[in-house]
């Protein structure tokens, strides 16, 4: 398909918004996935080159993290290896399935995380008692990376809340190790992707330094200040991309709902 240099700028502009976003909460793909499908990008293929440019971004942000010593990596091993294999199988799922299916399922899930968003609870910046030892941990870092694999949208806010909520760690601390195992799930995800041949290379690595660089400014502004603040406008976002995608005279969700 053909990209303008407009169209490559703009999606690198809202890859560089996700890339903060992300950084903060988690839910950034919540822009790039419709903002790619917006641009005529196939859905699988708008996937896969979300997946390219998200693994450059969160692993910028997850480095940022490491460097300042928020991350234990000996404690969640087994999480993040259980994350890489949840995610190439999701990521493998995702390309057995029809396309038309698909386009019809993104907004059913972007609803899905306008109301996780909006009813999840508040966190807190002080760690407390584990709910879950390593075992419960790995098998939830396994089940949303097959998600993410599959989709991607609100998984670092999936597993920072997860962590929060179960793991006992602070808002900072489980964004970090989100930032971790959010990077195993993508790494995975792409290999398994560029297998098959989904990845559109040129308009992915473009996102990608955009990505870079909000991942940077937002993992600077979570440890300054922690994740708080961004969850409302992921609220707004996901309903407004729902609509846009719902737009779509082609969106066989609008013939299934006899719109």
């Amino acid at each position: 398909m053909h990209l303008t240099i407009e169209i490559i700028g703009l999606l690198c502009a809202v890859a560089f918004l996700a890339g903060l976003i992300d950084a903060l909460a988690g839910g950034g793909g919540l822009l790039t996935i419709p903002a790619l499908m917006a641009a005529g990008i196939p859905p699988v293929s708008a996937l896969a080159t979300n997946k390219l440019q998200s693994t450059f971004g969160t692993g910028g942000a997850f480095i940022a993290f490491a460097r300042k010593g928020h991350i234990d990596f000996r404690r969640f091993a087994w999480p993040a290896l259980a994350a890489l294999i949840g995610a190439g199988l999701g990521a493998f799922a995702v390309q057995q399935v029809n396309p038309s299916f698909l386009a019809g399922f993104v907004p059913v899930l972007l609803i899905a995380m306008g109301i996780y968003f909006l009813v999840a609870p508040k966190m807190s910046d002080m760690d407390r008692h584990s709910r879950l030892g390593i075992a419960g941990l790995t098998i939830i870092a396994g089940v949303i990376g097959l998600y993410d694999g599959f989709f991607g949208p609100g998984t670092g806010s999936f597993l920072t809340t997860a962590l929060v909520a179960l793991g006992g760690l602070g808002l900072v601390r489980a964004i970090a190790h989100a930032k971790f195992l959010n990077f195993c799930t993508n790494l995975a995800g792409l290999t398994v992707m560029i297998v098959g041949g989904k990845v559109i290379w040129v308009l992915g690595f473009s996102m990608a330094a955009a990505s870079i660089i909000g991942n940077q400014v937002g993992a600077h502004l979570a440890m300054r200040f922690g994740g708080r603040g961004v969850r409302p406008l992921l609220v707004l976002m996901s309903f407004a991309l729902t609509i846009k995608l719902l737009s779509d005279p082609a969106n066989p969700l609008r013939l299934y709902l006899g719109w």
